[in-house]
């Protein structure tokens, strides 16, 4: 073989590496997808009305919030992956609880502070005109996303 063909060469073992990196990412992305679909229902259970009919109903402050809280919730999944050690299956195992631990405390807390804050969610979240109180919420959302997600690391 000349030298332009040994250096064209794929390594042995290559494609392999490529395969098992692509399920990795594959299998992270799915749970990552299911962490967020879990987190958006736990706030849609604690919030007084549908979040996804309300949204489709353009109610603008349930649009900041719903928004703000996924995003929340993002950070938290994002960090839980990225923090998950280990082998493929532990840290898949490692992301889906701390990510599910993470999405509880994050739920629990922005309910908390609506309630110290004084704010009706229900009569926000239903409100046909966009008001302070839901960027208050959203910031909530964010910041406490922020902290649980630095928590979770």
């Amino acid at each position: 073989m000349s030298v332009a063909q040994t250096t064209l060469a794929l390594s042995e073992g290559f494609l392999g590496f490529l395969g098992g990196g692509v399920g990795a990412i594959a299998l992270y992305a799915i749970l990552g997808l299911l962490l967020m679909l879990v987190g958006f229902y736990a706030i849609d259970l604690t919030t007084p009305g549908k979040l996804n009919e309300l949204v489709r109903a353009g109610k603008p402050n349930a649009v900041v919030l719903t928004a703000s809280g996924l995003f929340s919730m993002a950070f938290i999944v994002v960090v839980a992956i990225f923090n998950a050690g280990g082998g493929l299956i532990e840290g898949l195992l490692a992301a889906m609880v701390f990510g599910l631990v993470g999405i509880v405390a994050q739920v629990l807390a922005v309910r908390v502070l609506e309630w110290a804050a004084g704010i009706q969610i229900g009569q926000l979240i239903h409100a046909d005109e966009l008001t302070p109180a839901s960027f208050v919420v959203g910031a909530a959302h964010l910041g406490l996303g922020l902290v649980v997600a630095v928590a979770v690391a």
